[in-house]
């Protein structure tokens, strides 16, 4: 029954993704786009919103939902991993390190596509986790969660000025513009190729890290204690983490570098259903695909005319909510 309502809550979702915008399509309208596009369903319809409907809106949405359901679940599983309320695929410095590896592909040509662009986030991703995580070793005890948020701040900004580097001294004027627009967080250039990649790998992530639900649950009370229960410690640590670094490679080759999803969503869930993870992961997911529908939305509508990034709406809204959330944990103390 919950995954029934969930699953409507998803659909819903996406149709509102759809219908509403800066020119308002009918539910109806839209639904029989969707007919004629998989059933040749035969009804008349405008071209031009059958095109908004079909090539624009609806790859909006879908990549919305799969990239915001992906940081959810890299958020959740970073936070059990490293036993720290504030570790995200942002703060860790995975995105921006996902971010420089896509930017270096595209500045210097290394390929064309979206999987080139992925390569390189990922090799991206996994160079910056292990910077971070080895700052973390040299800097302090093993496993010390305040000396890796420090040293994924500093990987963070290293990256980043990387990034920027990068686009200083290769990009055209015009290059350089489009590659920070995208690096804020934009989902307009989403087409259906892009869809192909996000869903099935945000579907792998969510499925990996289920099934090591068990895992994640004793990983909250330390590596000792997972370890004392029969879990493979590091092997598990190396899949999950592997596995966060390649759904945030993807997410970011494709809609750039989008910051709070992998942090709230995970904190405002367990308010609502608890700790364990069996329920927390997959409802994370869930919220984290609603919450960026709903800035996708947001995006597109706030200033007539205009298309806002959707890593600033994002931020606009985790930030508050998040300390929100920070000062109700304090009362309930």
């Amino acid at each position: 029954m919950l995954t029934l309502l969930a699953c409507v809550a998803l659909l819903l979702a996406v149709l509102a993704g759809v219908a509403i915008g800066e020119t308002p399509i009918a539910p109806g309208v839209v639904l029989q786009v969707l007919a004629n596009k998989l059933w040749a369903a035969g009804y008349v319809l405008d071209p031009i919103d059958e095109g908004i409907v079909w090539n624009y809106r609806l790859t909006r949405a879908l990549a919305a939902a799969a990239c915001g359901a992906g940081l959810a679940t890299c958020g959740v599983v970073l936070q059990s991993l490293l036993r720290n309320p504030l570790a995200d695929p942002y703060l860790l410095g995975i995105s921006a390190g996902a971010s420089t590896g896509a930017v270096l592909v595209a500045v210097l040509g290394l390929g064309a596509g979206a999987v080139s662009l992925s390569a390189g986030a990922f090799a991206g991703a996994i160079a910056a986790f292990a910077l971070v995580i080895l700052l973390a070793r040299i800097s302090g005890p093993t496993g010390a969660s305040a000396q890796i948020i420090l040293a994924g701040i500093a990987g963070s900004q290293l990256f980043n000025a990387i990034t920027a580097f990068l686009i200083t001294k290769s990009a055209s004027s015009e290059q350089a513009r489009g590659i920070m627009f995208w690096l804020l967080g934009n989902l307009s250039g989403v087409r259906w190729s892009s869809v192909v990649l996000a869903v099935p790998v945000a579907l792998l992530g969510l499925v990996v890290c289920i099934w090591h639900r068990r895992a994640l649950d004793a990983f909250t009370f330390g590596a000792d204690s997972a370890a004392s229960l029969g879990i493979p410690v590091r092997r598990v640590q190396l899949l999950l983490i592997s596995c966060a670094a390649l759904v945030t490679a993807v997410m970011v080759s494709i809609v750039g570098s989008i910051g709070f999803v992998g942090l709230v969503i995970p904190h405002a869930v367990r308010l609502l259903c608890g700790t364990g993870h069996g329920r927390l992961v997959p409802v994370s997911a869930l919220g984290g695909a609603l919450f960026l529908i709903a800035a996708d939305i947001l995006s597109r509508t706030l200033i007539k005319g205009q298309v806002i990034p959707v890593g600033v709406v994002t931020a606009l809204i985790g930030a508050p909510v998040f300390a929100l959330i920070l000062i109700s944990r304090r009362n309930a103390r």
